[in-house]
């Protein structure tokens, strides 16, 4: 059976997990979120057997293929919740009916096509704020200096539902830029929550630094490689 240990690496990390809240003291629950990315829909029923109901995926058709090969051929596909954890391109927002919530609301332009697809199909799309906290050239997001106005502007904005900020640290950032990244994006959340967000999420933190983001208030985190081993 595919992914045969991933009981065991799961109750392993819930253990990490719980130590990492207890220590940091913000009391959150924490959601994993599996990304599966690269890998079969194999993936995904180990997610489930494993008691993950949260699945990521980077890429709109990668996700739209595993969705189909799942749903309506499983009985338990209808628990899953699908996270559009990658950059979503604007003429692909009609997609996102096949998302639970959308982690990299990363542009205003993208925040405004959101917004008229949450506005067309009469339902406003949850999603995350994107926030660049580092600063880095290579990633999206806002920087935090404009999340201030972004977040006003966001309230005009029906059609989007933003509860809360996703970031990524550095890939190559020690334990301290790793904190600073992290305390970032929680200073960005509290940015939302003052101008009238229900910003109640925290989606940081990966398989090589998850403990600090949880340590450092994250309420999702998004595991790949530490639950199924290196991508092809």
């Amino acid at each position: 059976m595919p992914f045969s240990d991933l009981n065991e690496r799961v109750a392993e990390i819930r253990g990490l997990i719980a130590g990492a809240v207890g220590r940091g003291g913000h009391s959150q629950a924490v959601r994993i979120v599996a990304v599966t990315k690269t890998h079969g829909p194999d993936a995904v029923e180990a997610a489930h057997r494993a008691g993950i109901l949260d699945v990521g995926e980077n890429k709109v058709q990668e996700a739209l293929d595993k969705q189909d090969a799942v749903i309506g051929s499983q009985p338990w596909a209808a628990e899953m919740r699908w996270h559009l954890i990658g950059h979503l391109q604007r003429n692909k927002v009609k997609f996102l009916d096949r998302f639970s919530l959308l982690h990299a609301l990363d542009s205003a332009r993208l925040a405004d096509a959101v917004h008229e697809f949450g506005e067309r199909r009469g339902r406003p799309v949850d999603a995350l704020l994107q926030v660049n906290v580092a600063g880095e050239e290579t990633k999206g997001g806002f920087e935090a200096s404009e999340v201030q106005i972004e977040a006003e502007r966001l309230r005009t904005l029906g059609g989007v539902h933003v509860t809360g900020v996703m970031t990524m640290a550095p890939f190559d950032a020690n334990e301290s830029e790793l904190r600073r990244a992290f305390a970032g994006a929680r200073a960005a959340r509290d940015v939302l929550i003052k101008a009238g967000h229900p910003a109640r999420e925290l989606s940081m933190g990966m398989s090589g630094d998850y403990v600090l983001a949880v340590e450092e208030g994250a309420t999702m985190v998004r595991l790949g490689t530490v639950l199924f081993g290196a991508r092809a």
